[in-house]
């Protein structure tokens, strides 16, 4: 895996990929939507030279992403890991006060952005070193688990990823491409809040390792950090 793609690189999980991947001296792309603040991104891009690029990425624009296999192909050549990372969790949401724009925005970038990110960059994934794509998806988005209604735009986002992460599985896996949903557990970010449990560099650590011993045959799984095989 030394040829990476990470979108919502600048903080939390994305960060802590693109931080082990460039220890492990792979060449990433860090996609983000606002690059001239992310300090700690450009620190990065300070300290490892012409082997990290940052990327201005929106992936709820479709039409910044039909643009990135250009910006891709220039800096990687080719793919071989692609982490689907950018998510958006609007908190506070109870059954009565849903908003019809926090669901689009919510299906947007944690599930449509995924699989269209994958589609467009599919021909470099194609050229990789034993392809694979790690999307991060969350428990909240297992229907045999669901017992509450809160945070309901992430779960039914999630939910929609596995589904597409299944669908892209059994195109992909002829191909010789693996592609996961892993729910990195409770982590220690901006989105997990302060109750959370698991520090965001030993989810990615755990993730990177999950996802480099894949094989092909396990494309489609639903999986946490720690390899249980979690319900749909």
């Amino acid at each position: 895996m030394q040829r990476c793609l990470v979108t919502g690189a600048n903080r939390g999980l994305g960060l802590a990929f693109t931080t082990e991947l460039l220890e492990r001296g792979a060449r990433v792309l860090a996609c983000c939507r606002d690059p001239l603040h992310a300090e700690v991104l450009r620190a990065l891009a300070a300290a490892h030279g012409e082997r990290l690029a940052i990327h201005a990425l929106d992936v709820a624009d479709g039409a910044a992403i039909s643009a990135l296999p250009p910006v891709a192909a220039a800096h990687l050549q080719r793919i071989d890991l692609l982490v689907n990372n950018a998510g958006v969790l609007v908190s506070g949401e109870r059954f009565g006060n849903v908003k019809a724009e926090a669901l689009a925005m919510s299906f947007a970038v944690n599930a449509t952005a995924p699989l269209l990110l994958t589609q467009a960059l599919c021909p470099l994934l194609a050229l990789g070193n034993r392809p694979r794509v790690l999307c991060v998806t969350s428990q909240l988005g297992s229907i045999a688990q669901s017992t509450s209604f809160r945070t309901v735009s992430y779960a039914m986002s999630k939910a929609a990823l596995n589904m597409a992460v299944k669908r892209l599985a059994a195109e992909l896996s002829p191909r010789g491409i693996v592609v996961l949903a892993v729910h990195p557990g409770w982590v220690k970010s901006e989105m997990g809040g302060t109750g959370a449990t698991l520090a965001v560099a030993a989810s990615a650590h755990a993730l990177l390792g999950l996802i480099e011993r894949a094989t092909v045959a396990e494309g489609g799984r639903f999986v946490a950090y720690d390899g249980a095989q979690l319900p749909w």
